[in-house]
């Protein structure tokens, strides 16, 4: 009942805000009191069911338990999870359990284990890196490749950075930061250490890949908006045998010079339908992090609308 309730009451405010509900604990004893009291009940029996599996329950899970409901389906004794669609997905690492908890994030994770070129396309905070690092990284402690390749173009994100001192890595680094902390959710420090040393792991500029093939490993092309046409074409010739590769972008964030076509745009309308290839989207709805951002995202969003249509005003007047 502590874990299920949580530090102060945490979890319990959380189900709370999410469902517009009020949980009243008294002793061992919870009572969800409003409309949506009903799915309250229904979540709080999956969150014990979770604990006596022995599992985690933290502010991820029950978001994610909340987000992946089935409004129709009735949990029967016995099998409180019922009330959520189909099978539960986990992919396991050797530092925890990773779980979409989105549809769209449910769709995408199972299409990286189907499929031998996925690619994940929509705003941030939706999980599309860190979903696909957790795949490699299960996908390698299993065997099923010898190695995981990250790679993202090192494109200044609007700033002028200047000369950055020091080795190759440590320019590079500011630039794959994300990277390494999504492998560092998933591998022990020093294994992970221990695996870049050995280039079981590397994490590169993708101008790096140029003349690879990249044989028996799982390669991941992150922020793949800022690749170019050619660096996009070049990256997704490196797939060798043994092989799968993840690409992901958020179309709303080129970085890229002023008349610079996006690579990740021209890959989607050129290779849209073709077998073996899956394309995943994501929306504001999909975002995990702070519930503030996908608002944000959202106002954004309404905002680019508005000019694009006022821009095509003009050019009906003119």
């Amino acid at each position: 009942m502590i874990d299920l309730v949580g530090p102060h009451g945490a979890h319990l405010a959380q189900i709370e805000q999410l469902l517009g509900v009020q949980i009243v604990n008294r002793g061992n004893t919870l009572v969800a009191h409003g409309e949506a009291a009903p799915e309250a009940e229904r979540v709080l029996n999956a969150l014990y069911a979770r604990l006596e599996a022995g599992k985690q329950v933290d502010m991820g899970a029950i978001d994610g338990l909340i987000r992946l409901r089935d409004d129709d389906a009735e949990a029967r004794d016995g099998d409180q999870t019922e009330m959520f669609p189909g099978p539960a997905l986990e992919i396991r690492t050797r530092k925890k359990t990773m779980e979409p908890r989105t549809e769209a994030q449910k769709a995408y994770t199972q299409a990286l284990l189907d499929n031998e070129l996925t690619f994940g396309i929509g705003p941030a905070g939706t999980g599309k890196t860190y979903i696909a690092v957790a795949v490699a990284v299960s996908k390698f402690i299993t065997g099923e490749v010898d190695r995981i390749i990250l790679t993202r173009p090192a494109v200044e994100a609007g700033e002028k950075l200047g000369f950055l001192p020091g080795t190759q890595d440590e320019k590079v680094d500011p630039y794959m930061q994300p990277l390494y902390d999504a492998l560092n959710d998933f591998l022990p420090g020093k294994q992970l250490a221990k695996l870049r040393e050995e280039k079981r792991v590397e994490i590169a500029p993708l101008a790096f890949m140029r003349g690879r093939t990249l044989s028996n490993a799982f390669v991941i092309l992150d922020e793949a908006q800022n690749a170019t046409t050619m660096q996009m074409k070049m990256f997704l010739t490196r797939l060798g045998q043994g092989s799968r590769m993840a690409i992901t972008g958020d179309r709303s964030q080129v970085d890229l010079p002023r008349g610079v076509q996006s690579g990740l745009r021209d890959a989607e309308s050129i290779l849209t339908g073709t077998e073996g290839i899956s394309f995943n989207y994501f929306t504001a709805t999909d975002v995990v992090r702070h519930p503030l951002v996908a608002k944000i995202i959202t106002a954004y969003d309404a905002e680019d609308t508005r000019r694009e249509a006022a821009r095509a005003a003009r050019e009906d007047r003119g």
